[in-house]
């Protein structure tokens, strides 16, 4: 009976992530026990603890321990069908909001030469989103990356790889305005700004699997830098669609660690919230003043993503995000996970020389993307962190990790 009923709604949750609160899937999920095969999974807890409940834990949360504090994962089965989903609700419990459920969402794009107005309706509302095509030369279909607020554009398409744009401004402004096309579908929603934003890269990605059939929609990234970097991080957790996450310099409510500020101008949670709260929804609101007790830190976000690629780019010169910690704590402790699921090829870091988003760091990534996205080897190493070392007392639970298979 269980295997039958969520059958019903396999589709938009194995590709949008976790159901909205309250929506018919979690009523009955709630209502039934979590198994997956063999394997009976932990009970989320309903309500979702508050900070008060969480211990201090100096160092990056263990990634594969559950939400109630006892129970660890213990094969890799196991964590893509228990742990992995209690991840992506404790993200958007504490951190994103509650993506908004797709399958209530109706799509439709025209096209005229390479612009696309994508119109989505939802809710008896309408909003749009314009995106602007750049083609390589040829006939593709080619891969594509999907970018806000500028990328080295010639360096991609002149590899055989498009890119499209959007305007993410018209999405949602960067303030507490609550405007912008997401805004006119989800007003009084408590959803943070960076998941607004990751919403306008996959609408723009359903448009183009609609209107443009010389790109390849299967063989996609995203990308931003600072606090774009941050929704393109938020963009790759939300849609498993998603090949390749290419978050630049994105620091804290990004790759950068929420517990260690190695470099860069001391960017925290605590800052964070207070310079730009509306970046995250109201749940991360009660950690401000302590941190140590998120039951998650940096390197969960990532390795929720695994399988799929992620590729972290700091400049070692950004005199604003914590590019060190980001390489010395973050990179690593998901690096672990990846490794342990067998897929460490999928995560890798570029450290080029340069300031804040020096265009150069696109550039320097791209032969991970190529990897990726064409299936071009590399001998480029994406786990040199140059001058800098691991930290793994940060993370020492990657001593121990779970023995099943």
């Amino acid at each position: 009976m269980r295997s039958e009923i969520l059958a019903l709604f396999v589709l938009p949750t194995a590709i949008y992530g976790a159901p909205t609160p309250g929506s018919i899937y979690e009523r009955m999920i709630d209502l039934l026990p979590r198994q997956a095969g063999n394997i009976t999974c932990p009970a989320t807890p309903n309500p979702m603890p508050k900070a008060a409940a969480f211990p201090s834990v100096k160092t990056m949360p263990d990634p594969f321990l559950y939400l109630d504090g006892k129970t660890r994962v213990k094969s890799k089965e196991e964590w893509y069908q228990c742990r992995q989903p209690e991840i992506m609700k404790l993200l958007q419990e504490y951190q994103y909001g509650y993506y908004p459920d797709h399958s209530l969402e109706t799509v439709t794009t025209t096209r005229s030469g390479n612009n696309l107005d994508i119109t989505i309706a939802a809710g008896g509302k309408s909003a749009k989103i314009a995106a602007t095509i750049n083609l390589p030369s040829g006939t593709g279909p080619f891969p594509v990356v999907i970018a806000i607020g500028g990328m080295d554009n010639k360096a991609y398409t002149s590899v055989g790889i498009a890119v499209v744009t959007f305007d993410y401004t018209k999405v949602a402004a960067d303030s507490n305005s609550k405007s912008g096309s997401f805004w006119t579908l989800y007003n009084g929603k408590d959803i943070g700004v960076l998941t607004a934003w990751a919403w306008g890269f996959h609408r723009v990605l359903d448009g183009l699997q609609q209107k443009a059939p010389e790109i390849d929609a299967m063989k996609a990234g995203v990308t931003g830098c600072s606090r774009l970097g941050k929704a393109a991080l938020a963009a790759g957790l939300f849609d498993k669609r998603i090949a390749v996450t290419m978050p630049m310099c994105s620091g804290v409510q990004g790759a950068g660690p929420y517990r260690y500020s190695l470099s860069g101008q001391g960017e925290n949670l605590d800052n964070a919230k207070s310079g730009a709260g509306w970046w995250t929804s109201s749940g991360i609101s009660q950690f401000v003043g302590k941190p140590t007790q998120l039951p998650y830190d940096a390197h969960t976000i990532v390795a929720a993503i695994a399988p799929r690629a992620v590729v972290l780019e700091q400049n070692s010169g950004d005199q604003f995000t914590d590019s060190k910690g980001t390489a010395v704590v973050t990179f690593p402790a998901a690096k672990a996970v990846y490794n342990w699921l067998g897929e460490g090829g999928n995560l890798g870091i570029g450290i080029p020389s340069g300031g804040h988003c020096d265009q150069n760091g696109y550039s320097n990534v791209l032969p991970f993307v190529q990897k990726v996205l064409q299936g071009k080897a590399t001998t480029r190493n994406f786990d040199d962190l140059g001058s800098w070392k691991a930290m793994p007392e940060a993370y020492p639970w990657a001593t121990d990790l779970p023995q099943g298979k």
